[in-house]
């Protein structure tokens, strides 16, 4: 009886350590503070660190072997952090200098500020052993990636300097870098800390594993010493002018084109966002990766464009974001010509208004207007959304969605059909305390001119997620009518149940850290056919999370598709299979993940079975080179083998893309990426040099150029553009 009190003692302290909410005091000075990485002030020595940080990774039970102390002061214009990182040497992982670097597989301190208090939004700051800083935005609770955006900047200024067994980090971030009320004497703040060497991440508010280490329900306090004034409203004016030259091969004429514009961001009032931009250029943007779909479905590519980032979980997150997302922001600034081919459609002019009108209400009003494009018969477009979200509960909140695309310029080629397209929608989104329990309920209404029936979208999700299970019941239901011109649908006339269940395993020894194994029957039916199957996928799934921080994983497919229209897998445009027939047919996929934190890490994923009424043999991965911290060079490649019976076409497809990313100091870079694909034909090259001459303001010289290569190896397309956009900070 004796031997076990120690032992009861021990868990009953750490569970009460666990449970607690822990506090971090915030001093106010008068003082100046000088950023040297030496935390020498007389202010820091006062200051008493938020400490005591918890593992996450490997365990999340016990407290960090490496630990961080994070020391905060503040004036009445700036938030002063002073960090202090433990390390068991100074064998640092530092892939490169650029900055808003990925915090897997390197060594990093991040710091999340919810300053509204609500769990739902925070603005995130990190930094690595060697002073280079990262900035971004999380929303929806933390509950999953797409909440984290690091297309957001800051100004903010830092330094850091390594020491024996440790680093020191000293920030100094203007607090118009943050939305907050007057007044407000505390803000909610958790940190994570990524330690290659010791191999553990750790978090200062402790964190289970089956959350995400930014998860905002699990947060901490800091209180401020006196309420903070009111916040100042800033105005940043971000000019650019961009000079292109180049030449079509195939339409045999030199290209050239010069632009200027620019963005203006205004803070009005503590907590809303006026941001404006004129004749836009994305130029500098990167080039999208070619992907090989063998579905009869579109891809939905993620958003890379700088304008529509800021609170985009604001308009971006209604509906099913794989099945029906009524609003999707690449389709502004693309249109349809005359061949139903994807083509730029310029952008004249937006604007939008996005924040918090109260602590529980936020508001976003996004107008984008496009120019006509008489060659290719396209109107001039006026795109609106307007996203209303109030809180609700401690997390959870219901949001409406108003989405308009209206053709404002009289062509005689503009169908009446074509006129308009509108989307009204309500979403309520459900997140508990714990976030043990998350969903999402909605239903959407499109209104397009001729058709007044079979229009609604409407769907539910409930996931749990607690202790060693997650399980979700979800389905949805697309009339055959909706359309929504600014949304992404991959297609109508269809219900669809999918729930998952998923066991968690932390074996106590090995060298396994965690197994998952889950089951996921997707099922999708035609309601106007007799609700006859149109398909189903049945993901059998077994992952293993490696105490190297590898991943394994390994997938079983059951599949049924009924093909209602004809369709050619082998994707050679050939015989197609004949529509109103069906196929069964099994799959497996081997998945493999090395560390990311070796100097030479790779994946590599093979894909193999029955195919329709064939075979397919898929295997694709990566290998990436690190000579750390100015060079990257990676290359991504995809073999696709697809046999089919006769009369129908084999093909195979070649994918490949390496990639190559110079970091010469923290404000120059220089990155290439090449593209082959045998499916696309073409070869594409992207080269790009980003002088940052001062903070946020970038000079870009951008060179593509693209080449066909069927039968004959010939060039189709060359630019070079030179760019330069700068910050002015008023």
């Amino acid at each position: 009886m004796t031997t076990r009190l120690p032992f009861l003692f021990f868990v009953l302290t750490a569970c009460t350590l666990i449970a607690q909410q822990k506090t971090v005091n915030v001093n106010y000075i008068s003082e100046p503070i000088t950023l040297d990485a030496v935390l020498d002030e007389g202010a820091w020595q006062q200051a008493i660190p938020a400490s005591n940080f918890w593992q996450y990774f490997p365990t999340d039970s016990i407290q960090a072997k490496s630990q961080t102390e994070i020391s905060m002061l503040f004036d009445d214009q700036k938030l002063y952090i002073g960090i202090k990182v433990y390390a068991p040497a100074d064998d640092y992982v530092i892939p490169s200098l650029r900055r808003d670097f990925r915090a897997g597989g390197s060594d990093n301190i991040t710091l999340m500020f919810d300053t509204f208090n609500d769990g739902a939004n925070a603005f995130l700051f990190g930094t690595n052993p060697a002073g280079v800083r990262r900035e971004a935005l999380v929303s929806g609770g933390g509950t999953s990636l797409r909440g984290f955006t690091t297309s957001w900047d800051a100004k903010w200024n830092g330094e850091t300097k390594q020491y024996d067994g440790y680093y020191i980090s000293e920030w100094a971030i203007p607090l118009t870098a943050f939305k907050y009320r007057e007044g407000e004497t505390k803000w909610r703040f958790n940190s994570y800390m990524f330690d290659t060497q010791a191999n553990e991440r750790t978090t200062w508010s402790h964190i289970p594993q089956n959350q995400y280490i930014f998860n905002l329900s699990y947060m901490g306090d800091m209180i401020f010493e006196k309420p903070l004034g009111k916040p100042r409203s800033p105005v940043s004016i971000i000019p650019y002018v961009n000079g292109l030259v180049g030449r079509d091969y195939e339409g045999n004429e030199n290209v050239s084109n010069f632009k200027a514009g620019g963005d203006a961001k205004l803070t009005i009032g503590s907590s809303l966002n006026l941001d404006l931009t004129i004749n836009p250029d994305f130029s500098q943007v990167e080039v999208d990766q070619q992907v090989t779909n063998l579905t009869r479905f579109e891809v939905n590519l993620p958003e890379r464009r700088q304008f529509f980032i800021e609170n985009s979980d604001l308009f971006a997150d209604f509906g099913n974001s794989r099945d029906a997302n009524p609003f999707f922001s690449r389709r502004i600034g693309i249109a349809k010509d005359m061949e139903n081919e994807s083509v730029e459609n310029d952008i004249i002019a937006g604007i939008r208004l996005s924040g918090k009108l109260t602590n529980d209400f936020r508001v976003g009003i996004l107008n984008m207007q496009t120019t006509k494009d008489e060659s290719n018969e396209i109107a001039a477009n006026n795109n609106t959304v307007i996203a209303l979200q109030h809180r609700v509960f401690s997390r959870s909140n219901i949001s409406a969605v108003f989405i308009n695309r209206q053709v404002t310029s009289d062509e005689d080629y503009t169908t009446s059909a074509e006129q308009y397209n509108r989307v009204l929608g309500l979403d309520y989104n459900l997140a508990n305390e714990d976030n043990s329990w998350n969903g999402k309920f909605y239903a959407h209404k499109s209104f397009t001119p001729e058709v007044d029936d079979n229009d609604y979208s409407a769907g539910a999700r409930l996931d749990y997620n607690r202790g060693n299970w997650r399980a979700r019941a979800s389905g949805l239901y697309l009339g055959s009518d909706f359309n929504s011109d600014l949304g992404f649908i991959r297609r109508t006339d269809i219900i669809k149940m999918d729930p998952s269940i998923e066991r968690l395993i932390f074996p106590k020894k090995g060298f396994i850290n965690r197994h998952n194994i889950s089951v996921t029957p997707i099922v999708v039916w035609r309601p106007t056919l007799d609700y006859k199957l149109a398909d189903y996928t049945i993901v059998t799934k077994w992952s293993a999370e490696l105490k190297n921080t590898a991943n394994l994983d390994v997938k079983m497919f059951n599949r049924y598709t009924f093909l209602f229209d004809e369709f050619d897998p082998s994707l050679k445009n050939n015989l197609p299979l004949p529509a109103n027939t069906d196929y069964s047919y099994t799959g497996f996929s081997l998945q493999y993940r090395s560390s990311q934190q070796e100097k030479i890490s790779y994946s590599i994923e093979p894909t193999f079975g029955q195919f329709y009424n064939g075979e397919v043999l898929t295997l694709q991965g990566n290998v990436n080179l690190r000579l750390q911290p100015h060079f990257n060079f990676s290359v991504q490649a995809r073999y696709d083998k697809i046999n089919l019976p006769e009369p129908f076409s084999d093909n195979e497809i070649f994918l490949i893309g390496p990639r190559m990313d110079i970091t010469f100091s923290k404000s120059l870079f220089w990155a290439t990426f090449i593209q082959y694909s045998s499916l696309q034909e073409n070869l594409g090259i992207n080269s790009r040099i980003q002088w940052r001459f001062a903070p946020l303001s970038d000079l870009f010289l951008v060179y593509n150029d693209s080449y066909i290569t069927e039968n004959v190896f010939a060039p189709r397309f060359r630019t070079i553009n030179l760019k330069v956009t700068y910050w002015l900070y008023l």
